[in-house]
């Protein structure tokens, strides 16, 4: 666990969705970006579907939602056993630097672990000053992302 023990990580549940929906706007701002409603809403049904390869979780520091993250669960032509994708990940500012964002990753590798992932994988901006969190694990790669938006 990072520095503040009463960090207990969990799978989002249906009555997260007012606190998920909170820190998903403070999300999509540090991105500066819009979603739509109606994508958000599906996200969030998505989440709750055991059937949806989309894996939720939340943070919660002293029993109130601090963080969370969603990852896409999904085959891979490299390996034989599932991979994991961490597309989204964030903490809310107020406790930012008590170790909540490494717990989030830290509980993806240990579930990764315990259900038998090949990889655990994901990208950021190259200004992103969660940066020095994430090479706490393990340095970048070289790859570059290439994406064509189709609608």
């Amino acid at each position: 666990m990072g520095k503040d023990a009463g960090v207990m990580i969990r799978d989002l549940e249906a009555a997260d969705e007012a606190a998920w929906r909170h820190l998903w706007a403070g999300y999509v701002a540090f991105y500066e970006a819009s979603v739509p409603e109606a994508v958000t809403a599906h996200t969030w049904s998505r989440i709750l579907d055991p059937a949806a390869p989309l894996l939720g979780r939340i943070a919660l520091v002293a029993g109130r939602p601090a963080g969370f993250s969603l990852s896409v669960l999904h085959e891979g032509t490299w390996a034989r056993d599932q991979v994991c994708y961490l597309e989204d990940l964030f903490v809310d500012p107020d406790v930012r630097g008590r170790g909540v964002g490494r717990d989030l990753i830290q509980d993806l590798v240990d579930l990764g672990h315990a259900r038998g992932w090949a990889t655990l994988y994901w990208h950021t901006r190259t200004d992103n000053p969660a940066r020095r969190l994430y090479d706490s694990f393990l340095p970048a790669d070289d790859f570059v992302r290439y994406r064509l938006h189709l609608k």
